[in-house]
C-alpha cells in the first residue's frame, strides 16, 4: 500500500491510522511536568546484589523483597541508570547471568501520600531483560523485554496510611532464551574434567555485549485520578495548510471536556480545537524537515491538551504538552519521500554503548554524539539493534535527525525462534514500541529485525504476520527489516516497503581484496532491485580499524584499509543513488563492546569514532562525503510551508 502513488498514500495514511490506534491498549506518554503533573527522579545510587546461588533463585526462596535488602546480606552501591557489568572490579559480575536485585528507599512528598485525588505512578525506562517489581514488599508488576518502558499505578500502596517513605525493589534477569528478543541459549558444560559442576554460559548470535541492569531513568510521576492517558498525532499537508489529526484517550471518568491548542515556536496559538478527536488546520505551516535539507529544519509545534472533568470530589484538570512536527512520509518504487521530496539517508548505525556505564543513559554522552552527527553532516541513523532511550528520539525531533526505529529482533537464527511463542512476543514488542514512539516526527520507518535467518521456511509466515500487524498498528510509516540473506532465498523481503541490505565485501570474505568490492556491490543492488522493484538502503557496510594503526598499501585493521573500503563502496553508491538506492548507513558510528572472541580486540572496531568518540581517518572521509551530498539535496526555495 505504501508503494505507488505518494499523494494517495498521504491522504489515506491519517484515515487508516485511526483503525490502527484501536489495536493499541493503554498509553505510554513521556512523563512531563505540567500544572497538574509532577515527577520525582530516582536516579542515583541503589542497593544492589547479584544472586550467585547455584540456581540463581535464593532471592525468591528467601523473599529478599519483603525487607530491606541489607537485612538479607551484603549489598553494593550501584548507579542508576547504568549497566551493572563494568562498574566494579569483579570479573564474575561482569559476565553474570541470572537474577540481580536493586532496591531504593525514598521519601515521598506529603501531598502524594495524603491527597486521594493524586495518582502516583512508578515508571521504569528500561530493565534488561525480565523484571519483577515490588513496592513495600508488595508485588506490583512484571515486564518482559529490555529497551522499552513499563509502569504501574502505586497510589493505593503509598496512600494506605501514615507513610513518608517507600521501598522499591526490582529483580532483573538477563537470561536470554530462544523465545526472547533478542534470542539466546544457555549451554551447560557437563564434562567434569573441564568444568565445575553446574557450569554454563549464555550463547548469543549477535555481535554486541549483553549489558544488563536498569539502563534508563526510574522515576515517580503524578497525574490527577482523571487524566490524559494517551495522545496520538498524525500530520498531513493540503497545499500550504498543515493538517494535525489528533486523538486523545482519557481515563478515570466518562464526563470530561478536552480542549487543544497548537502553538508555534514563539508561543503563538496557530489553531484550536475541542473534543477528544479532531483535526487542526495550520495555514502556511512550517514543515518538519531533516537536518541540512532546509534552512529551518526540525520545526516543532506544541500541542497543548487540557482536560477538565467532573468527579465525585469536584472538578479536576489535567494538562499535557506534546511536541508536534508536521511532515509526511511516502515510498515509491525508487524513492523515499519526506514532505513529497526525495530523501537520501546519509547516516550511521549506532549502539547505546560507552565505557563504564555500558548501556546506561548519559546526557553528556548523548549530546556529544549528536554534535558529532551534525559535524559529520549525517541526517539519519538506525537504532541498531533495539529501541533507544526516549530522550534520544526527542533530540532527533529537535535537530532533524531521521530515525529508522528498530526492534530488539537481532540474532533470530534458530528455527525455534520463529515459533508461535516467539512471534507472539515479537508482536507485543512492536505494540509497545509503536505506543511509545508513534508521535515522533523523526521516526520515519519501523525496522522489525536485523539479519534474521529469513531463508528458513517458517520465516515467511513469521515476517508476513509481523509486518501486517505493524502496518495495522501504524499505517502511516513504511516497514522494513534488515537482511543479509541472498535475494533469491529471502522469504520476508516480499512484505517490506524498503529493502535494507547489510554486506561486508572484502571484510568477512575476500579478505584484503578491495578490488572486488565494486563488482560485488553493484551485483547485489541489481539483483535485489530486479527481483523486487523497491527502494534500497545499504544498511550496513564497513571495516574494523584500530586507531593509530597505519599501513600503506592498506592492510586490514589499519585506518587506511577502513578508509579505502568505504571509498570503494561510495563509487557504487554514487551510481545507484541516481536510480533506486535511497540511503547508506555506515557500520558503525563508534567502536563498541562485544563478547570476547579471537576476532574481537576489546570490542568491535568498525566505528569511524573510537569508543571515546575520537575520530579515525574514515570520519573525515565520511564528513567530506556527507556535506557534499547535503549540498546536492538541499532545498533552496525557502518559505513558510513551501519548498
Amino acid at each position: 500500500m505504501l508503494r505507488g502513488s505518494a499523494g494517495a498514500w498521504a491522504v489515506l495514511g491519517p484515515l487508516l491510522w485511526g483503525c490502527g490506534l484501536s489495536l493499541l491498549q493503554g498509553g505510554m506518554l513521556y512523563p512531563r511536568e505540567s500544572r497538574s503533573r509532577e515527577r520525582k527522579e530516582l536516579d542515583g545510587l541503589w542497593s544492589f546484589r547479584a544472586d550467585f546461588s547455584d540456581n540463581r533463585r535464593q532471592g525468591f526462596e528467601q523473599q529478599w523483597y519483603r525487607a530491606p535488602l541489607r537485612e538479607s546480606g551484603p549489598t553494593l552501591d550501584m548507579p542508576v541508570p547504568s549497566s551493572f557489568n563494568d562498574v566494579g572490579q569483579d570479573g564474575q559480575l561482569r559476565s553474570f547471568v541470572g537474577w540481580v536485585w536493586y532496591e531504593r528507599e525514598i521519601t515521598l512528598p506529603q501531598r502524594w501520600t495524603e491527597d486521594l485525588g493524586t495518582r502516583v505512578v512508578l515508571r521504569i525506562g528500561s530493565a534488561h531483560y525480565y523484571a519483577i517489581v515490588w513496592v513495600n514488599g508488595v508485588h506490583v508488576l512484571e515486564h518482559e523485554g529490555g529497551h522499552l518502558p513499563f509502569e504501574a499505578d502505586i497510589s493505593k500502596l503509598v496512600q494506605s496510611g501514615p507513610l513518608s517513605s517507600c521501598r522499591i525493589t526490582i529483580a532483573i534477569n538477563n537470561t536470554l532464551s530462544p523465545h526472547t528478543l533478542p534470542p539466546g541459549t544457555i549451554l551447560y558444560k557437563t564434562d567434569p574434567s573441564m568444568y565445575p559442576k553446574g557450569y554454563f554460559v549464555q550463547n548469543t548470535k549477535f555481535d554486541f555485549f549483553n549489558y544488563a541492569g536498569l539502563h534508563r531513568a526510574v522515576l515517580l510521576y503524578t497525574t490527577p485520578t482523571t487524566y490524559i492517558d494517551d495522545i496520538t498525532v498524525t500530520t498531513d499537508m493540503d497545499q500550504d495548510i498543515g493538517l494535525v489529526n489528533y486523538q486523545i484517550i482519557v481515563q478515570g471518568s466518562d464526563h470530561f471536556q478536552v480542549d487543544v491548542s497548537l502553538l508555534d515556536e514563539e508561543g503563538k496559538v496557530m489553531a484550536e480545537g475541542a473534543g477528544a478527536e479532531g483535526q487542526l488546520q495550520v495555514p502556511s505551516a512550517h514543515l518538519w524537515w531533516p537536518y541540512l535539507m532546509h534552512e529551518h529544519p526540525a520545526y516543532l509545534y506544541s500541542l497543548e491538551v487540557k482536560l477538565t472533568a467532573q468527579t465525585a470530589v469536584g472538578p479536576v484538570s489535567d494538562f499535557y504538552t506534546l511536541p508536534v512536527g508536521i511532515r509526511t512520509v511516502a515510498v515509491t518504487e525508487s524513492q523515499f519521500l519526506i514532505n513529497g521530496k526525495p530523501f537520501y539517508f546519509r547516516g550511521v548505525n549506532k549502539h547505546e554503548d560507552a565505557d563504564i556505564r555500558g548501556k546506561g543513559f548519559d546526557w553528556p554522552l548523548l549530546v556529544k554524539d549528536f554534535n558529532l552527527l551534525r559535524w559529520l553532516g549525517a541526517n539519519a541513523f538506525r537504532t541498531s539493534h533495539y529501541p533507544y532511550a526516549e530522550e534520544v528520539l526527542q533530540l532527533c525531533d529537535r535537530y532533524g535527525i531521521v530515525v529508522i526505529d528498530e526492534s530488539p529482533g537481532v540474532g533470530i537464527v534458530l528455527a525455534e525462534s520463529f515459533s508461535n511463542v516467539s512471534l507472539q512476543h515479537h508482536l507485543e514488542v512492536m505494540e509497545e514500541m509503536i505506543r511509545r514512539d508513534k508521535n515522533h516526527p523523526a521516526v520515519v520507518m519501523w525496522s522489525l529485525a536485523n539479519e534474521p535467518a529469513s531463508f528458513l521456511k517458517p520465516a515467511g509466515y513469521y515476517f508476513k504476520t509481523l509486518i501486517a500487524h505493524t502496518k495495522a498498528l501504524d499505517p502511516s510509516r513504511p516497514v522494513t527489516f534488515v537482511t543479509n540473506t541472498n535475494y533469491e532465498a529471502d522469504l520476508g523481503a516480499p512484505y517490506v516497503d524498503v529493502i535494507c541490505v547489510n554486506s561486508y565485501y572484502s571484510w568477512y570474505h575476500d579478505y584484503g581484496h578491495m578490488e572486488v568490492i565494486q563488482l560485488q556491490l553493484a551485483t547485489q543492488f541489481e539483483n535485489w532491485y530486479k527481483a523486487y522493484q523497491k527502494p534500497m538502503i545499504q544498511s550496513e557496510y564497513g571495516a574494523d580499524a584500530i586507531e593509530g594503526f597505519h599501513e600503506d598499501p592498506p592492510l586490514m585493521f589499519s585506518e587506511e584499509y577502513q578508509k579505502g573500503l568505504l571509498q570503494q563502496y561510495h563509487v557504487v553508491l554514487d551510481q545507484k543513488r541516481q536510480e533506486y538506492v535511497v540511503g547508506e548507513l555506515i557500520w558503525n558510528f563508534a567502536d563498541f563492546m562485544t563478547n570476547q572472541s579471537p576476532v574481537r580486540m576489546i570490542g568491535n572496531r568498525k566505528g569511524i569514532f573510537t569508543r571515546q568518540r575520537q575520530p579515525k581517518s574514515a570520519a573525515f572521509l565520511l564528513r567530506e562525503r556527507y556535506w557534499k551530498l547535503a549540498n546536492e539535496t538541499r532545498i533552496y526555495r525557502y518559505g513558510r510551508g513551501q519548498t
